[in-house]
């Protein structure tokens, strides 16, 4: 295949293989960054509309919204920035920033979020989808339990997908760059023939899908001919390789309004088609670099109609299009390319911003140059994460992606069914409340007695816990099983899951919020003494606090274990129960800025943390009591096990002073390395990094207009500080900022 020309073939040229193209054709980058190219003048043109298309959707929350066609990868007209310069081209509806609705997921999200910004939907639209059309959200609500209802209502269960997509699905949107969609249809259709014998619900469901799929394809080939691209045939030069492989993005976030709508892992593919024109001059670097900038534009102009109840919960309107770099491959040669490097100079050239989510698979063997930069874009940008490539290439070889913000899967092997997560501190205190829930006074979970002790006893509230976390997980399984039965069934991500394997493995991805709560307040009742405080029905509203206790966050095992034995409890309890479509369990500590919401809908806890007050986000020890200094910080969170309990992510955000790295920018860099290095070497999973100052966040709370491009790490993903709300500012400030190592 001409295509092909100069590439090394392998696997990959007779079956799809991408990871096989990939370490068959990559070219290893050891140097600096000194290659780097600057903005050229046509992205410089194209990003300064973009900017001021941004500075009005700030001041209106929504620039505009298309009320009078529904989502689909092929619904809408071409849309442009400025076709003179963009090299890129591609958006999710006819115009930049212009937002669709998505009725699929469920009617009354549109109507809300539309109510929100004062747009009113085509009365057509209205009529016809409601009468004719059955939605996710409708057939949740028909199967949910009265205690599933419930459970939901109090916050016990938060965050579900049952109104909205549920988005963390990654397809392998290379593919389209590699093979061309009509291979990939050739081999759906080869796949469909296949799916003979016995017609049963397994198979005749899997009929249907992979038919729905061969369609979306289809449709992707339509999308791009609007724009007056052929995308049947594989792409014959970088440039192609880019728009190929966006284009299969676009048509994912076309059809889906997904909680994550995540890119995948394109660093070492794309650079591949780079190096190949370089070589052969028809490209230089300033093009190249041109190349991703505009990818990375078009990335960071995606949006989704969203209500603001959506946005309490997940604050900065997200898209998570996280981008993962680096890593290692099997044979522990390092993936790192020109290219992992051109992406993150985005953030020089296109200035600072949350979108795409960079997440850097980080090893130990790494080079040292690429190790140096990410730490200098992280000190100057605050714009990355870390993830341990050496615990999660065991698991997931070395073709896998970050969905979200610290998830892992197969790159189109493997999807996942996103279930937001439940509150551990609630269900602490329903254990000590006999399953009533401490706000709303109603009781949510049945056979269990209220305490009535004066001061709680350590070993009873123990065992009542650990009783009430089975119940816990058994609602929470049945929860997710009914969400994606009914996901599957009435908002299909057939472009999505075109991109996949036929055969796909799936992983459910369970978690949980309020950890470092629930070990303190254990603590506190083993270590002192702690009395509730009742109220006239003797549910416990406030606890009385006597002498001190250990607190997570300090590298102090006598509470750090006391965590980890709660997530391994939760853990086993939620693989107990059979799962819709055999997926395999799996559990995250995120909590992204829900924690916020999640102290708003909790009572006051044993460790004494106030009603209303914030949970720590992810697996963070709670904000101020990680005392000790920032390695005892990291060295807590460390202890909890990503292979064997928590295979879903281990959210640790991270704030530490600039000063405390060191007086010049080159002993920073070394000291960040060196604290990434000896975190991950623990074993430890993921990393937010915030060099910064809390002052500046307060200047900037009160200031915004002085800090437009702000971004900071918040919990598994940046934003932009100005788009958070005052409370979330209040939170993200009230966090540790480390002032010592």
């Amino acid at each position: 295949m001409k295509e092909w020309n100069e590439f090394a073939c392998g696997n990959w040229c007779h079956k799809i293989d991408v990871r096989d193209f990939i370490n068959k054709n990559y070219t290893l980058y050891l140097g600096d960054d000194s290659f780097l190219e600057s903005i050229s003048n046509k992205t410089k043109n194209v990003w300064n509309k973009c900017s001021e298309l941004l500075k009005e959707e700030l001041k209106h929350q929504v620039l505009d919204i298309d009320v009078n066609h529904i989502s689909g990868i092929n619904s809408f007209e071409p849309g442009y920035i400025d076709k003179n310069n963009e090299v890129i081209v591609g958006l999710q509806t006819d115009k930049p920033l212009k937002r669709m609705i998505n009725p699929y997921g469920g009617m009354r999200m549109v109507e809300s979020s539309l109510k929100a910004y004062n747009y009113k939907l085509n009365p057509e639209i209205e009529k016809y989808f409601n009468q004719f059309r059955k939605t996710h959200n409708d057939g949740v609500f028909d199967v949910y339990t009265p205690q599933i209802k419930l459970a939901r209502k109090v916050g016990l269960l938060t965050g579900l997908p049952d109104a909205y997509g549920r988005g963390r699905i990654i397809g392998d949107y290379r593919r389209v760059a590699l093979y061309g969609i009509d291979y990939l249809i050739k081999s759906k259709e080869e796949d469909y023939d296949n799916l003979t014998g016995p017609m049963i619900e397994d198979t005749i469901r899997l009929r249907e899908e992979v038919m729905t799929q061969i369609r979306a394809l289809n449709e992707m080939k339509e999308m791009a001919l609007k724009y007056g691209y052929d995308i049947s045939k594989p792409a014959s030069n970088a440039k192609e390789a880019v728009q190929w492989l966006y284009f299969g993005y676009l048509a994912a976030v076309k059809e889906n309004n997904g909680a994550a709508m995540s890119l995948g892992r394109v660093d070492s593919f794309l650079d591949i088609y780079i190096e190949r024109d370089i070589k052969n001059n028809v490209l230089n670097e300033k093009e190249a670099q041109e190349l991703i900038d505009q990818f990375i534009i078009k990335l960071r102009l995606v949006r989704h109609l969203r209500t603001p109840d959506y946005d309490e919960l997940f604050s900065g309107d997200p898209t998570w299009v996280t981008c993962s770099l680096g890593g290692i491959n099997l044979d522990n040669k390092p993936l790192v390319t020109k290219s992992s490097y051109r992406i993150l100079h985005t953030l020089t050239n296109l200035e600072p911003a949350p979108e795409p989510n960079m997440t850097v698979l980080w090893s130990k063997n790494l080079p040292e140059n690429y190790k140096n930069y990410c730490a200098k874009m992280s000190i100057e940008t605050d714009a990355i994460q870390y993830e341990n490539d050496d615990v999660m290439r065991p698991i997931y070889e070395d073709d896998y992606a970050i969905a979200c913000c610290v998830s892992a899967m197969k790159l189109g092997k493997q999807m996942q069914f996103f279930g937001a997560r439940t509150n551990l501190a609630k269900a602490l205190l329903y254990s000590i409340n006999g399953g009533i829930d401490e706000i709303e006074n109603i009781k949510v979970i049945d056979n269990f007695e209220i305490m009535t002790d004066d001061v709680l006893d350590y070993d009873k509230v123990k065992t009542q816990y650990f009783k009430m976390l089975e119940k816990v997980a058994e609602i929470y399984a049945n929860t997710m099983n009914i969400i994606h039965y009914m996901h599957d069934k009435y908002a299909y991500e057939a472009g999505q899951l075109a991109l996949h394997d036929t055969y796909v493995e799936r992983l459910v991805a369970y978690g949980v919020a309020g950890i470092s709560v629930v070990a303190d307040s254990l603590s506190a009742i083993k270590y002192a003494k702690v009395k509730p405080i009742r109220n006239e029905n003797g549910i416990a509203v406030d606890f009385e606090i006597e002498g001190d206790f250990p607190k997570f966050g300090n590298d102090n095992d006598e509470v750090d274990l006391i965590a980890k034995e709660v997530l391994e409890k939760m853990n086993l309890e939620l693989s107990k129960h059979e799962t819709y479509r055999n997926a395999i369990p799996t559990l995250s500590v995120l909590t992204i800025t829900s924690n916020v919401v999640y102290g708003a809908k909790t009572g006051s806890t044993p460790d004494g943390r106030k009603k209303g007050i914030p949970f720590a986000p992810g697996a963070n020890p709670m904000h101020g009591r990680d005392t000790s200094g920032a390695l005892a910080s990291l060295n807590s969170v460390a202890k909890f096990n990503y292979a064997s309990c928590c295979r879903d992510g281990i959210s640790n955000t991270f704030s530490i002073v600039p000063s405390t790295l060191g007086h010049d920018k080159k002993t920073q860099i070394e000291n960040l390395v060196s604290v990434l290095d000896g975190y991950f070497i623990q074993k430890a999973h993921h990393l937010n990094v915030n060099v910064l100052t809390k002052e500046i966040l307060i200047d900037a709370m009160n200031n915004p207009e002085a800090y437009p491009l702000l971004t900071i790490r918040v919990s598994g993903y940046a934003v932009r500080f100005n788009r958070l709300t005052k409370k979330q500012q209040e939170e993200v400030i009230s966090r540790t900022f480390h002032g010592k190592m």
